[in-house]
């Protein structure tokens, strides 16, 4: 008899999950133990995306056989530990024969289309390597590919996804297949209406689950990651960073959006939208568990977490004429949208702009927000200051700012401290200061010693 799985769990395992065939056999062994797991989504394994990545820029011929070797390495590894690797070691030789010739073709002639296209790769073959894995331990396990119903635009590196026809299509395609066999797939890859393969861009596996979730009306997203959930702080800067069991998704969404790596703010989107839960744990230590982010939790504490964004732009942008600061407000936002740049906290006084500037919210795509000719364009209005090598750190909580000595309890902290820039007021739920890079960490350290230890 058929089993319904509905609802069911999609999982998500990322790079260090499925690494090498220890990891890949530890994280089918998650999939395996808990027969809600109907759906999983891989990264590519760690370090491949990087490789593809330097291939797609075009490389010299000798470069690009070092960077082939070392995939074939990496996938060979994993291949050797199989029982019965004859079949998939031909699929996985014609995948690297087919990045060979793309990266040939980058060499001569790199695109944004080309590089989706090679980048592809080392998620079609983790999954098709993990699905080896499940089979050879007689789990019913079928490979499919996530192109075929994760519809985007042809906005290359970051493409936005369709939700309609997403949902249509993995209802009437993804959807009944799971019904007969534990389904695997790939994370951040789609097909543009053209038939061309597109990237999510930066979060895009995550982002993927997430949306699978949303579309199949999953129970909940489990994220397999190298660490055991979300922390008060990143543990790296504070050794007695506190696990956090359960979170709301606005402060996670907060967290994220500030500058915690463990989700990326994309992902918990689709979550919210149909309110599914979403579980991140370690693929290293199930034992050890994770953190559930889900719509509501009893007593939300004051302070939540710290967070930190490094590489930051301050701009101060000084009017040149005397003119009504709503005019020259409005100068300056019509001048950043024309150069779709994003302006992440902003103070304002009569006559002068303060923006903090975040390389990874520009949706142009550039590395950099502040080009030549955005600084350009500014110039001829305003005079610019810049400053670069700034951090931002964030304190989110609850109510911020309808409870008393919140200041007290963070500015105190920061008395040592050249302070740029603070916000507080936009969001009820987070306090921003902006300071130079080469100090967050003692003031990250100090704060959370006085918040959370």
């Amino acid at each position: 008899m058929t089993r319904i799985y509905s609802p069911f769990i999609v999982a998500k395992f990322g790079g260090t999950s499925v690494a090498n065939f220890d990891a890949m056999n530890r994280s089918a062994s998650i999939v395996l133990a808990d027969h809600d797991v109907r759906l999983v989504v891989l990264s590519a394994s760690a370090g491949v995306t990087n490789l593809l990545v330097e291939l797609s820029e075009g490389l010299e011929i000798h470069q690009q056989l070092d960077k082939l070797e070392t995939l074939r390495t990496i996938q060979y590894n994993i291949i050797s530990h199989l029982k019965q690797p004859s079949v998939i070691r031909k699929e996985i030789d014609n995948l690297l024969d087919n990045i060979s010739r793309l990266a040939q073709s980058a060499n001569v002639s790199p695109s944004d289309a080309l590089s989706d296209e090679l980048v592809s790769h080392g998620e079609l073959m983790s999954s098709l390597l993990f699905t080896e894995v499940l089979r050879e331990r007689h789990a019913e396990a079928g490979w499919f590919d996530a192109r075929a119903v994760m519809r985007t635009n042809s906005n290359y590196g970051c493409a936005a996804p369709d939700l309609s026809a997403l949902h249509q299509l993995a209802q009437s395609h993804l959807r009944p297949r799971l019904e007969h066999a534990i389904m695997v797939t790939q994370g951040f890859i789609g097909r543009d209406v053209s038939g061309h393969t597109t990237t999510l861009g930066r979060g895009g596996s995550d982002y993927t689950a997430s949306l699978l979730g949303e579309a199949l009306d999953a129970a909940r997203v489990d994220i397999w990651t190298d660490v055991a959930g979300i922390y008060t702080t990143d543990p790296r800067i504070a050794p007695k960073a506190k696990r956090i069991d359960h979170i709301s998704f606005s402060e996670a969404s907060d967290m994220a959006a500030y500058g915690a790596k463990v989700l990326h703010p994309a992902t918990l989107l689709p979550a919210m939208r149909k309110g599914i839960p979403v579980f991140v744990g370690s693929s290293k230590d199930t034992a050890a568990g994770g953190t559930l982010v889900h719509n509501t939790t009893d007593n939300s504490p004051r302070y939540r977490a710290l967070a930190v964004r490094r590489k930051q732009t301050l701009l101060r942008l000084h009017s040149l004429e005397t003119q009504p600061s709503s005019a020259f407000l409005a100068q300056i936002f019509a001048i950043l949208a024309r150069h779709a740049v994003s302006a992440d906290l902003v103070t304002t006084s009569e006559n002068c702009i303060a923006l903090a500037l975040d390389p990874t919210l520009a949706t142009s795509g550039e590395d950099h927000t502040l080009t030549t000719a955005l600084f350009t364009t500014l110039s001829s209005h305003c005079r610019v200051e810049v400053e670069t090598g700034l951090a931002l750190i964030t304190l989110i909580g609850n109510q911020l700012t309808q409870a008393a000595g919140v200041c007290k309890d963070a500015f105190t902290w920061f008395e040592e401290h050249a302070v740029r820039m603070i916000c507080h007021g936009a969001s009820d739920n987070t306090l921003c200061i902006l300071l130079p890079a080469d100090t967050a960490d003692s003031a990250i350290k100090a704060l959370h010693y006085r918040l959370f230890e």
